[in-house]
């Protein structure tokens, strides 16, 4: 589980990410990002729509990529707000997949 100060909550918040942020796409996620002060903690929103499948698999989904942003704020992730959208397909994606596309775009972005 990602601590309070690492998750996006407000619906606000939400919203600026996805519609200011800067889009990045992989097979299986859209990735929107926002920018912050370089000393303030990266915070992480997901949206896993029904469109990916039943409870249990978005819930797979949402855990999977929960643990990949976890490990990113255990890395030193900091300075920006992160929406993760889940797309159709991504529930049929192996965990080793969905790590390595979420790593390649949020890596470089957030551990300075």
């Amino acid at each position: 589980m990602l601590a309070r100060a690492n998750r996006v909550v407000k619906p606000s918040d939400f919203r600026a990410t996805v519609r200011r942020g800067r889009r990045s796409a992989t097979p299986s996620t859209l990735i929107y990002r926002v920018d912050r002060a370089a000393d303030e903690p990266a915070r992480f929103g997901f949206i896993v729509a029904k469109t990916v499948g039943n409870a249990v698999e978005r819930n797979l989904v949402r855990r999977r990529m929960r643990a990949v942003c976890r490990s990113i704020v255990d890395a030193g992730g900091s300075g920006a707000d992160v929406v993760v959208r889940a797309l159709p397909g991504s529930a049929q994606r192996s965990w080793a997949s969905l790590s390595a596309e979420m790593h390649a775009i949020l890596d470089p972005a957030l551990i300075r």
